[in-house]
């Protein structure tokens, strides 16, 4: 069994617990944080059967954004999750879809999860923990002890370790993985994310950024990238690769924020 897999399992039984409520009123907890994720999609019918279902049950709220799909996958998600919410993206690409999936969340922890079956839905509670432990911001790492992935060429990590670097001399931080789609945060950090004009693939890199810039406590979790299970990515290696770097450079030429924002009460967050 993995690390991962290890921490994912302890950490399911835990946030079980918590769910389930306390038998001891003299350890009643406050409150329980609702967790929404969001899936964005585009033709990824034959892929979602491998991933909705895997999502772990006590997930409050599923939200799939779809992206012009021309095919079923707005019908084959709610035959698998008959409680799914399905939002329709305003413009086209990832970075739009995740901006309008967050908009939409209800949840006090909202996931960010791609639906071709590349990501492990059965590493969600490692990132539900890791916010539970005093974290604001966790993103997934495919190059910290514990992660991997067995979908990126040589080239694409060579340009992810270079832009990774970038991040770290510019703007602190020891962020070992920067262009991964597996992040995790409280709903009330949002208003420190400028994303209203990050509409591609860049959106990760942004919000990785700007959680930097802004003070807040990002923990890295070890994720595992499978192969995409059907279909063809509309990643772009350097049209998109060009975009991040752009990014980059864009938020390293604005003035840091003067202040971390104050964090809200938090249901049962070890602070």
């Amino acid at each position: 069994m993995s690390a991962v897999s290890i921490v994912s399992e302890n950490l399911t039984d835990t946030f079980g617990e918590f769910t389930r409520g306390l038998s001891r009123p003299e350890l009643a907890l406050p409150a329980t944080p609702t967790v929404s994720v969001i899936v964005p999609t585009k033709n990824e019918a034959k892929n979602l059967v491998h991933v909705l279902p895997r999502i772990p049950a006590w997930v409050g709220e599923i939200v799939l954004v779809d992206g012009y799909s021309t095919d079923d996958t707005v019908a084959v998600a709610r035959s698998l999750v008959p409680s799914i919410r399905v939002v329709n993206q305003d413009r086209p690409g990832k970075g739009a879809a995740l901006r309008c999936g967050i908009q939409a969340a209800r949840g006090d922890i909202i996931v960010t999860l791609d639906a071709d079956g590349s990501a492990d839905p059965a590493e969600i509670p490692a990132f539900v923990g890791a916010l539970l432990s005093g974290a604001d911001f966790v993103k997934g790492s495919r190059f910290t002890q514990g992660g991997g992935t067995t979908d990126m060429e040589w080239y694409r990590r060579l340009g992810n370790w270079g832009l990774t670097q970038l991040v770290r001399i510019r703007f602190g931080g020891r962020f070992t993985d920067l262009c991964y789609g597996y992040n995790a945060f409280w709903r009330d950090i949002v208003p420190q994310f400028n994303i209203q004009d990050v509409d591609g693939f860049e959106i990760e890199t942004s919000m990785n950024v700007q959680a930097l810039r802004s003070n807040l406590k990002v923990f890295e979790v070890p994720s595992y990238e499978s192969p995409r299970i059907h279909g063809s990515s509309n990643l772009r290696t350097i049209p998109d690769g060009w975009r991040v770097l752009k990014t980059i450079i864009k938020l390293g030429m604005k003035p840091a924020p003067e202040t971390r924002a104050a964090s809200l009460q938090r249901p049962m967050q070890g602070r």
